[in-house]
Order: structure tokens, then sequence, then C-alpha cells
């Protein structure tokens, strides 16, 4: 056996764009919208068991375009090694189109005609990479073609040479055999011997086989399900898993009993089923977090039941596949709402373990040190002060951005707070960096909290970049009307919705010293208040607090209510720098504080020189980048990097 493996498992075989419908219960030739994710039987697995804590890789091929680096960079944020996904330079990315027309009815095409990943061959194994990893898992799709199929057998080779475990999902797509039109890729069985024939030599190598009843039947050549179990017993001594929907599974590790319920059996769960595609990959995953861990069978069974669960109650693949804390809490807890995509304390769990995966390393930066250039009525009254047309605030913005690049440098944890109003092309300029951006959506000044734009709030946020966090002030207090607070906790709850089910960051913004005393308890309460009605925001904006008391019962809150919070960032309210100094030393004190957004004790003075023609536009970019950099400095000396 060779040296001790650094990955789990690595996957080999398919990778594709999977586009979902969006909209339930429809066919797909009505389809209006849809929603991207990295799909394929190996790619699934691979982000699957990244999810549950194992160390995995994947084998495929992808195009050298847009969808190609989407693969590679969505597997990089998911934690798999992608050193063995090559890119092709003559094939595009496979694509699938998928929907949801009922409970049993879910329409896809593949769209796989010399796709990249269908020309995977022996030159894609890399006996060394096989090595790395304690486990194989090679794919029943990719020995309908010769050259896949060699190039499986080629890494089933180097994995027993090198002492580790085969794995093999047979994953049967008759089209993708040929044995249906480009139409029937929902159809999941046709009998055929010509399968059979080229499946079977695998199974002598294999230490687990793993698939549906009817999987089975097409690997081990028979008619019942229990016969094709004994076939390919006869043939291999491999752990035989054997998938039964939502009646579980079962197990055989030895002698196939009379009966196939008799094998090893985990708990089924009772979800509703919102869509079934997917959820074999799903269950593999589970599967593998257990036996590669060493698990007993029946915690094993356990894992993969569980996680085929979490993959049928919604409706993408990979994208919305557990993480192991979300998985253990689950098995913890059980089966409270069927629904599982409506169970609040399971959505918010998979939300902060996941979110790392959907938006740019730039976009989750563990501190922020932001300058926010998000105002608009403030920059307003200050170009109408000085006689300058509004437009002009447009190209303000825009010096503010290269002030910001110029602090930043190239380094981590900068940011900018930029609005859509006079912010567009500092936005748009803003995609070439590497800051963290927060976007503001309330009406400026507005209390009852009101947003801009007209309609729909999900409308309104679905034109922005996906990492993009949502920002929004509002101005609110625990002795507030009781009229007022319920319109503004509605508001709340409404941006709340459509930031989750928009999979966008939400930063809330608490101003509460403007209409009343603060107190030790002030905005502690508040925060506790939003809390119990389900309010939970990735990050909290606050002002400076009265007291060292202030910040630790305002750290209590968090964490009582949320541990996955990303933190709180300190905001100036136009204070003079040296004010800025003493709130940051106070605040540092609190660990929940991650740093600041800071605006008009950066650019209030050099943009009003500016907007009255007494700064050019260096001077004024320069003006704004040294005040930053100072307050950057004062925040690194009481928080260093």
């Amino acid at each position: 056996m060779s040296a001790t493996p650094v990955l789990d498992v690595i996957t080999i075989g398919r990778s594709s764009v999977d586009l979902y419908g969006s909209q339930i219960g429809g066919r797909l030739e009505d389809m209006a919208s849809f929603s991207k994710a990295v799909g394929g039987c190996p790619t699934n697995i691979a982000v699957g068991t990244a999810r549950l804590g194992l160390k995995s890789g994947l084998i495929t091929r992808v195009g050298d375009e847009h969808m190609g680096r989407f693969i590679r960079e969505q597997l990089g944020r998911e934690g798999v090694d992608v050193s063995g996904v090559h890119t092709d330079p003559d094939r595009l990315t496979a694509l699938v189109i998928l929907g949801v027309k009922d409970q049993h009815t879910f329409p896809l095409i593949f769209y796989r005609d010399n796709c990249a990943d269908g020309a995977l061959d022996a030159s894609d194994i890399d006996e060394a990479f096989v090595a790395s990893a304690a486990a194989v898992m090679v794919s029943g799709t990719h020995f309908a073609r010769p050259q896949s199929a060699e190039a499986q057998m080629l890494a089933i080779r180097y994995a027993k040479q090198h002492g580790r475990k085969v794995v093999f999902d047979v994953d049967y797509r008759p089209n993708l055999w040929g044995l249906a039109g480009h139409g029937a890729g929902e159809a999941r069985y046709i009998k055929s011997g010509g399968v059979t024939t080229l499946l079977e030599p695998v199974l002598p190598f294999c230490d687990v086989v793993v698939g549906t009843e009817e999987e089975l039947m097409i690997a081990g050549g028979a008619d019942d399900a229990l016969g094709a179990i004994r076939a390919i017993r006869a043939v291999s001594d491999a752990l035989i898993v054997c998938k039964r929907g939502p009646m579980g599974c079962v197990v055989f590790d030895g002698p196939i009993p009379a009966r196939l319920e008799d094998g090893v059996t985990g708990p089924g769960f009772p979800v509703e089923v919102l869509n079934v595609l997917g959820a074999g990959d799903a269950f593999m995953s589970g599967f593998l977090r257990g036996y590669l861990r060493g698990e007993m069978l029946e915690r094993c069974c356990a894992f993969a039941n569980a996680a085929g669960a979490f993959a049928v109650s919604r409706l993408l693949c990979s994208v919305e596949y557990p993480t192991f804390a979300e998985l253990s809490h689950f098995l913890d807890k059980g089966v409270r709402n069927p629904v599982l995509r409506h169970e609040a304390d399971l959505n918010h769990i998979h939300w902060a373990t996941t979110r790392d995966a959907l938006i740019p390393d730039h976009a989750r930066p563990n501190t922020i040190m932001a300058f926010a250039m998000d105002h608009r009525i403030q920059l307003e009254a200050m170009a109408d002060e000085a006689g300058a047309p509004r437009d002009k605030i447009k190209a303000l913005k825009v010096l503010a951005l290269e002030a910001t690049v110029q602090v930043a440098a190239g380094r981590p944890g900068f940011g900018m707070l930029l609005d859509g109003t006079h912010g567009q092309d500092a936005l748009f300029r803003a995609t070439d960096q590497t800051l963290w951006i927060g976007r503001p959506v309330e009406l400026p000044g507005s209390r009852p909290l009101d947003f801009e734009g007209d309609g729909s709030l999900a409308t309104f946020l679905n034109d922005w970049p996906m990492g993009h966090t949502i920002k929004c002030l509002c101005f609110t207090r625990p002795d507030d009307p009781a009229a007022l607070t319920e319109r503004q906790d509605r508001e709340l709850l409404r941006l709340h919705d459509a930031a989750r089910r928009g999979n966008r960051e939400l930063l809330i913004e608490i101003i509460a010293g403007k209409h009343g005393p603060l107190g030790d308890n002030t905005v502690a309460a508040t925060i506790r208040r939003l809390y119990g009605l389900g309010i939970k925001p990735d990050w909290w904006k606050l002002e400076g607090q009265p007291s060292s008391a202030a910040w630790a019962a305002i750290a209590a809150a968090i964490a009582d209510n949320d541990p996955f919070c990303r933190g709180i960032m300190l905001l100036g309210l136009d204070a003079p720098l040296d004010d800025l100094k003493a709130q940051f030393a106070a605040a540092a004190a609190c660990p929940a504080v991650k740093g600041f957004a800071v605006g008009r004790t950066i650019f209030a003075e050099p943009a009003r020189a500016w907007l009255a023609g007494r700064m050019d536009d260096a001077a004024v970019r320069d003006a704004m980048a040294a005040r930053f950099a100072q307050l950057v400095d004062a925040w690194q000396a009481v928080r260093p990097v």
C-alpha cells in the first residue's frame, strides 16, 4: 500500500451545468427562468462529500469557456480538489435542462453531443492523483464509450495497485447509452443485455456497488432486484447497497438472504418530495461520509437516507445538498416539518454553512474595512449647495472607488458601500476589483422603513451581481410606537425572506441614537427583537456604543441567537477622526466587531471642495485615500491583522 492518502475520495465522470426551471408544476416547454448549478453524478458526489466533511477530488473534463470556468471555480469554493479537472480546448461543457412538472414527473434534456467530459480518456488519469485518495468512485455512464471506459478501468487498476477502495455508482441513464431518444432523459430503466455485458467486468474489482433496484438489475442482468443482487454477489465480494427511495436502503455485506428486506437497513425519513433528480448522488455522498470514516453500516445508511431526504425536498442538486452540521442537526432533531425546505432552523444552518460557496472569495472576508459611499441625499445636498449638477456625483463615486483600490493595494479585507442611484458606474468598475461590495436597498432617510425600486423587492434584487451584499438601514429602537415597530419589522421580514430566497448576504444597519438616547441595552434589545422574529442577517452595522457593557450586551444577543453571524461593522455618522479612533478602541474589545464602514468622515470635506471646483480629480481621490488610510491604520492599531 502507498503512503497515507491525503484525499478521502476521487470521483470520475460526468460534469455539467444544470439549468433548473424555476416554475414548479409547469412543462419544460413553458419554463421562463432557470437556476444554475454544477451537476453530473460524480461532480454532485464530489460536492456532496466535501460538504459532509470529506476531502474529495474529481476527474473530469470541462470546456474552455464560461461554463467550464464556472464548474472549476464552484468546485474550488466547495473545497473539491480540482487537480483532475482538465480543460478541453475543442469541446463545450455539457449542459442539462431540468424541470419539476409534478411529484412524479421530472423532465430533463441532456446536451452532451461531443461534450468535454464525454471525451475523458486514459490521458486524464494520473496515477499519483488516484493514489492520493483512499477511494475512487467510478460511474456507470462513463462505461458507455470505449475511451472513457478505458480511463475508468485504468483508474481502477491504479487504485488496486495502491491498496485503495473502488466504489461503483451504477448511475444508469438509458438515453446516455443510446437506448432512448433525446426527449427521454427522464427514463430510468430499459433492459439491455449489451449494457450488462459492459458493466459486469467492472464488478469483481469493486469494494462497494451502489444502485437503485433498477440499476442493480442492469448491472446484474436479472429481472428482479434480489436476483440481480445475487448475480452481483456471484462475481464480486463488494458491499452491495440497494437504494429504495422512501423506503430507505438495504445493504448486503456477505451472503445474500432469502428476502431483500433482510439485509442491513437504515431508517427512512418521511419528507415531502419536490424533486428526485440528484437524490441518489446525495445518498451516495452520505453513505461515503460514513463508510470512509469507518462508521457502522446502520450509521452509513442513516447518513445516506437523510442526505437523500434533503435532496428530494429541495429543487436543485449539489447547491442544496446538506453540510455535516445540517445533517447532524436533522438526525438529532428528526423530522419536525416534512417539507424540509420550509424548516427555518435547517434553512439557516444550510445558508450559513454553504454561503461561502455561493460568492467569490473576496466577497466573504473575515474582517471588513469599508469606505461607505452609498450616500445619496447627503451628496445631492452638497452638489446643490456647490451649484454643481447632481450627475457629477457619479464621477465622484468612481474616484472614491479608485481611492479605495489605492489604499487596499490588493490586500484582502477591504470593501465599499455603493448605491445604484449615483454609483452604478463605480459598481461596474468594481467588478474588476477584489473588494467586498455592499449595496443599500432602503429609501434614504425613510422612517418607517421603505425600499428603493418599484414593485417587487425580489425583482429589484434579481438584477444585482451575486457577490453584492444587501445593506439596509433601519432607524429603530425599543421604545418606538408599536405601530411603527410593527411596520418596520414587517419590512425587514420581507427583506430577509427575499435575501434568503435569492441566496444573498444581508447586512442590517441599526441606528437607534438618532431618535433617543443610547443606553447599555438599547441596541441589544433591538437585535434580540429582530432575532425573535426569525431575522438573522449575515452582518450587523452599528453605531458606537456608550459603554463596554453595551458592547457586551450586543455580543451576547448575537451569540445567543446566531452563532453563524459573520459579525458587526462599526459605522461613522460623520464623526471627527479622533472621535472615531476612540470608538474603534472601545469597539475592538468586543470580538463580534469585525471592522468598519465609514463614509462622511472620509469624503465630506474633499467632496465639497471638488464639487465646488476647488479640487481636481487627482486631488480629491488622494485626499479621500489619505483619510481612508488613516482609518485603516487606526483600526489595525487596535485590532492587528
